[in-house]
């Protein structure tokens, strides 16, 4: 079945404009998920809505409250939600090109992908795309979806484009709130070149099909077995608490055991490991 676009409109550069359709660019279909059953029954439960003195509500009859203090709510009806909403202009105007260093990873949010919508759409969109890939730069835009304005970050990818939407300022929250409870401590220096030998062992490509959700496979291990044994399972081995040691020791013996698969490929191949550069030290300011 071929994707639904979750938005569609008009991508404009300046004076040149197209339509355009955007897809998300992940998928949670294929998580585990449980329903609610009742327990001799294994129907499966519905959820009523329940006033605490009524009883059970009928859907007509709810409105939509903003909690201004505890027990203290504002009532807002449908039409007037209407009449405040942005108008949205279905198009995603590029206002602003910067830097992708500037952007800090904690406002990276949700990807989708940015495609043209239809054949006649194609050039255009191909002269922006590659504009915007000669620019090597990361666009900003700003976009009406869900009756909330959101903010994009674009940049070229394939034959496309690949929209994040960036987290406003208000969601971001400040690290100094957390990081400042950390005290200032200078780590000994043997320790931390034991440590950073440990890291080259294990330096390697990304490959995401290697790290999979190791909880969601268990899940479903269990649940298949569940069905083919008519709910009678084995027991899973409970995982080994961290022990207590010595951090010295503790790097050592690291160091001693791991090896990363690049090393061992080397190892087999017969050749010898490129020399690791060394970065340059940042002067101080």
């Amino acid at each position: 079945m071929a994707a639904r676009p979750t938005w569609q409109g008009y991508l404009r550069l300046s004076l040149v404009s197209c339509p355009v359709a955007l897809y998300t660019a992940t998928s949670r279909s294929a998580d585990v998920s449980f329903n609610m059953l009742h327990k001799a029954t294994h129907n499966r439960i519905r959820m009523i809505p329940t006033d605490p003195e009524t009883g059970p509500v009928e859907r007509a009859d709810i409105v939509k409250g903003y909690e201004i203090e505890k027990g203290r709510y504002v009532v807002v009806t449908d039409e007037e939600i209407r009449n405040v909403r942005l108008e949205t202009t279905r198009t995603i105007d590029i206002e602003r090109f910067v830097d992708a260093s500037e952007i800090d990873r904690l406002y990276w949010n949700d990807p989708y992908f940015l495609t043209p919508d239809g054949e006649m759409a194609f050039e255009a969109f191909g002269v922006i795309r590659e504009a915007m890939d000669g620019a090597g730069k990361i666009a900003l835009a700003r976009l009406v979806m869900h009756q909330r304005e959101r903010l994009l970050a674009l940049e070229p990818r394939e034959r496309g484009l690949l929209a994040y939407t960036l987290r406003n300022n208000d969601e971001v929250r400040d690290p100094a709130e957390f990081f400042d409870r950390i005290p200032r401590t200078e780590a000994d220096p043997k320790m931390v070149a034991i440590a950073e030998k440990i890291i080259d062992q294990l330096e390697g490509p990304f490959d995401p099909g290697e790290f999979n959700d190791r909880y969601e496979d268990a899940l479903r291990k269990l649940i298949a077995e569940k069905e083919a044994h008519h709910g009678v399972v084995s027991t899973v081995e409970e995982p080994k608490e961290a022990e207590v040691i010595d951090l010295m020791e503790a790097l050592r013996r690291s160091l001693g055991e791991g090896v990363a698969p690049r090393r061992r490929a080397q190892a087999r191949s017969g050749k010898a490991p490129a020399a690791r550069k060394t970065p340059a030290r940042k002067r101080a300011s």
